[in-house]
């Protein structure tokens, strides 16, 4: 970064009075928002050429600031990618008589999806050539592949602008033939009753992208014909629909934030009404699996708190007949549940490590599978066959590459059936090590962080360091093996893993005390385990980096404002930074859901508290570390517009002379570019950026 005598953009301030709760905000940058319909149209209106213009100019200067740095970055991705095997497959399973795999070729960015019938060594018949299908695209995306039970149909779903808006369709498996029906705006999931030719599907509203009514689509009808089976009225819940691995039932679940509910028909019958399991209450969660004549119930009924499994007759489903079948445990969080023939497997999390426990219905074995390292990741893996006595699971950890074994329930034994090639000729994982350090945040709960590194990396105050974070929604990050990561490791870079409050890493309480009127906890913990590191000499103030994307992202944006002066560099990735503007419009994608995660500044209470954080909100006159933010101008999920205008509040309020850069991509969204080598290519520059600031891109 050389060119930094460069002129940024600098945005027009055209001031919007926002005002609830008798409090003025004045937003310089409102103007900056679009509407789908003003970004879509062939003929662009003069606010729309603006804001692409104003994009263009930071993407303009992103380039030239970071021009000396081209050739490196074109050398760290083909480093990147000599680690990947080009030409690989997944492992087969097993379902319905046929094995599925997906494989790469050479070169390509895309799988392709096949399947063996009945044997290994059977012909292979392709169902789809991602490739072929993306041809002609910018963004491609293939999912929701979805077989008919007798095997003659699969239903798919594509997104070819990257807002998750998928258009749902049907081949014929047998003929090749893809039928004229096309279904948009769905999710992309699909089920199958079966009948096999009724389709069962959900459709988001147009404008706020809520998952909100099921349909079902007969096979060869015209979509304007399918009929509505369930309208979710509540914009506080989402709906999905799905089948259990027994295939007896078709379910519709309605879910919130701390609510759900379920309905289910005979999957034999898809004309039969629905029939509620359970009706909704708040602060009651549950989720359902079929056995025999048993529902099993996932749920925190009775304040469990971390989970419980309970069961209840099909023909008795509400809450007053279920029964406990593993109670609740207040040192361990029941993550989730499988359901075989003759076993029943749990996985669970105690002291922030994920085990799986394997059950005979029988009770004549209860058995935790064994787990060596210090701290990994393990998850049951794509069991869909019930009357089996293997389970499949995947097993990694930061220094181990990932892999898929075949456990035996009864005797015992595994067997390895694909352990994750890393090319390039120079990884061992024994020249790398983890573990897991604990932090003291300021009221004394204890934070894990967990590290990995060379082993012949130094430690001290010049030693880089990449701090991630994510804590929101109850989602736990994994400790998990990266080959991108061993190009930051391999340039003497300690990578860590902030397991922050938001999360479930420590039971569900430590989502609960991450969320709401408890957020600010997600970002001091974050912050204290910044400072432990220094104090204990992995990195310094000057060499300590920070990454987080989407609500990771907005922990970004909150510890820059609220510590600027303990970190050298921050990637911020589609950053939520825009807290109160986004949840005060409930006509944003997502916005209702999220009300029970951020709470509805409607309430004053609620919206002092996220004004107190929210970094668009809180950006001031102080030196900032230097900046790489990035975003898709097609985002769902965060709009663009939130990194836009945070990065122009920067710029206008930031003092001294570190850098602060925008990148956006005017072809993608949430997830960043589609195809395996082009989100490299992401990743490449993401890193670039924090090597550079190193002085390590000779």
């Amino acid at each position: 970064m050389k060119n930094t005598e460069l002129k940024a953009p600098i945005a027009d301030k055209i001031p919007t009075n926002l005002e609830i709760h008798g409090d003025k905000r004045i937003d310089d940058y409102f103007w900056m928002r679009l509407t789908d319909a003003q970004k879509n149209a062939d003929v662009k209106d003069d606010q729309t050429t603006k804001v692409i213009d104003y994009l263009n100019a930071e993407n303009e200067y992103y380039q030239k600031i970071t021009e000396d740095t081209k050739d490196f970055q074109t050398a760290l991705f083909e480093e990147m990618k000599a680690r990947i095997k080009e030409d690989d497959e997944s492992v087969p399973y097993k379902k319905n008589g046929y094995y599925y795999i997906s494989r790469f070729e050479k070169g390509d960015q895309y799988p392709i999806y096949t399947r063996k019938k009945g044997s290994l060594t059977a012909a292979e018949e392709i169902i789809f050539d991602v490739n072929k299908e993306a041809k002609g695209y910018d963004y491609f995306q293939m999912g929701g592949l979805t077989v008919s039970p007798d095997n003659s149909l699969v239903a798919f779903a594509t997104d070819t602008v990257s807002r998750r808006q998928y258009f749902l369709r049907i081949k014929d498996l047998t003929t090749g033939k893809i039928y004229k029906d096309i279904i948009e705006n769905t999710t992309g999931g699909s089920v199958w009753a079966n009948d096999n030719k009724t389709l069962f599907y959900t459709k988001k509203n147009p404008k706020t992208l809520r998952s909100e009514k099921i349909f079902k689509h007969v096979l060869g009808t015209d979509s304007s014909e399918d009929v509505e089976v369930y309208h979710e009225k509540d914009e506080t819940f989402n709906v999905t629909v799905s089948k259990s691995k027994s295939n007896a039932y078709i379910f519709i679940a309605s879910y919130s934030t701390v609510s759900s509910e379920y309905r289910f028909l005979d999957a034999n019958n898809p004309n039969d009404l629905p029939t509620i399991i359970q009706p909704r209450e708040r602060n009651l969660e549950y989720s359902v699996s079929h056995f025999e004549d048993s529902f099993y119930i996932l749920t925190n009924k009775d304040a469990a708190l971390n989970f419980k499994l309970m069961k209840t007759p099909v023909l008795k489903t509400t809450k007053e007949h279920w029964v406990d079948v593993i109670p609740h445990r207040e040192d361990t969080l029941l993550e989730d549940i499988s359901i075989f023939k003759e076993y029943l497997v749990l996985e669970e999390r105690t002291n922030g490590l994920n085990t799986i426990r394997i059950k005979r219905w029988d009770n004549t074995a209860d058995y935790y599978l064994p787990f060596d390292e210090e701290t990994y990741t393990a998850d049951a893996y794509s069991n869909p066959d019930f009357d089996t006595h293997i389970l499949r699971y995947s097993y990694n950890s930061m220094t181990t590459p990932s892999s898929v074994i075949d456990f035996n329930m009864k005797d015992h034994t595994k067997e390895v059936k694909k352990e994750q090639e890393v090319l390039g000729g120079n990884f061992d994982k024994n020249n790398y090590t983890s573990k897991r350090v604990w932090a003291t945040a300021r009221d004394g709960q204890k934070i894990a962080i967990s590290l990995v590194y060379r082993k012949d990396t130094k430690l001290d105050k010049n030693t880089p360091l990449l701090q991630y974070g994510y804590g929101s929604y109850g989602y736990t990050v994994s400790d998990g093996f990266s080959t991108t990561r061993l190009s930051l490791l391999d340039r003497g870079f300690v990578w860590a893993l902030a397991h922050v409050r938001g999360s479930e890493y420590l039971g569900r309480s430590w989502y609960e005390d991450g969320k709401l009127l408890h957020k600010k906890n997600t970002f001091t913990d974050f912050i204290d385990c910044s400072k432990h590191l220094i104090a204990n000499n992995y990195t310094s103030e000057k060499h300590l980096y920070a990454m987080g994307g989407s609500a990771g992202g907005l922990l970004m944006g909150a510890i820059v404002n609220m510590n600027p002066e303990l970190y050298n560099g921050i990637l911020a990735s589609v950053p939520f930074v825009d807290v109160i503007s986004t949840m005060l419009d409930e006509s944003i994608p997502l916005t209702t859901g999220e009300f029970d995660e951020w709470g509805n500044p409607k309430d004053k209470e609620y919206y002092e508290y996220i004004k107190s954080y929210s970094p668009y909100d809180q950006v001031k006159a102080q030196t900032y570390p230097h900046m790489l933010v990035t975003t898709g101008f097609h985002d769902s999920q965060v709009q663009y517009w939130e990194p836009a205008k945070w990065v122009a509040k920067l710029r206008a309020l930031k003092t001294g002379s570190n850098i602060l850069l925008l990148n956006t991509n005017m072809e993608a969204g949430h997830g960043g570019a589609s195809g395996r080598f082009n989100a490299l290519k992401e990743t490449a520059e993401d890193y670039t950026f924090l090597l550079d600031l190193e002085g390590k891109v000779k």
